[in-house]
């Protein structure tokens, strides 16, 4: 994201098998609102990867000059997204001492017991794109969101972790180089489609969303 003027600015890009999708979304006190998008057949994908970089990278770069004439402005950075079978998820657990029960649990703690789940034989051609948190326990108590501020002597983070392959992201990451655009953040493509589409309540009671792509088929 990137202060432009008085406009901030943030990019987004869904490189599928049969259409590269780009946008540009301005923040406007917290919300975003779409003021560019472009659109451009895809070619050198099949089933979510990269098959062919230079053929991938022009349709990336026409459909971000789209977006970008229309919004009239560029983002310093374009977040992108990953699907396909190469990505791959598991649960995870952490568990960190807090030292006192009278001592209040801090983000820091919180964030000690992330990266312990994240501590687990992961090979070389993997990589972790997002540590989704499920629940956490304090001492003996379950069911906990968000445990900073209370107080325990124990906490563990159970957590769904999703891996990609690292080839197939540095693949990515070529392909947006050569299309002139700076890679942000990759993100798992259905979690995004389920941010997107999802109220608070039906995240709340669980609800399954289905993407159809043109070449992948995604669930979350």
């Amino acid at each position: 994201m990137i202060m432009k003027g008085a406009r901030r600015l943030c990019g987004a890009i869904d490189l599928g098998t049969t259409k590269v999708a780009a946008l540009v979304a301005e923040d406007v006190g917290g919300v975003l609102r779409v003021v560019g998008a472009g659109l451009a057949p895809s070619e050198g994908m099949r089933q979510g990867v990269v098959v062919d970089i230079e053929r991938a990278s022009v349709c990336v770069a026409k459909a971000v000059a789209e977006a970008e004439r229309m919004a009239g402005a560029a983002p310093k950075t374009y977040n992108v997204g990953a699907a396909g079978e190469h990505v791959r998820s598991m649960n995870s657990r952490g568990v960190v001492s807090v030292g006192s029960i009278e001592k209040e649990i801090a983000p820091e703690d919180v964030a000690r017991a992330f990266d312990a789940a994240r501590k687990f034989s992961l090979p070389q051609d993997r990589e972790i794109i997002h540590t989704l948190p499920q629940e956490f326990i304090v001492d003996s108590q379950r069911g906990i969101r968000q445990p900073a501020g209370m107080f325990g002597a124990r906490l563990e983070a159970r957590v769904h972790v999703v891996t990609a392959s690292r080839p197939a992201l540095d693949n990515l990451a070529k392909t947006l180089q050569l299309a002139g655009v700076e890679l942000g953040d990759v993100v798992l493509e259905p979690l995004a489609s389920a941010t997107a589409v999802l109220s608070a309540d039906e995240r709340e009671h669980g609800a399954i969303v289905l993407d159809l792509g043109g070449g992948t088929t995604d669930v979350l």
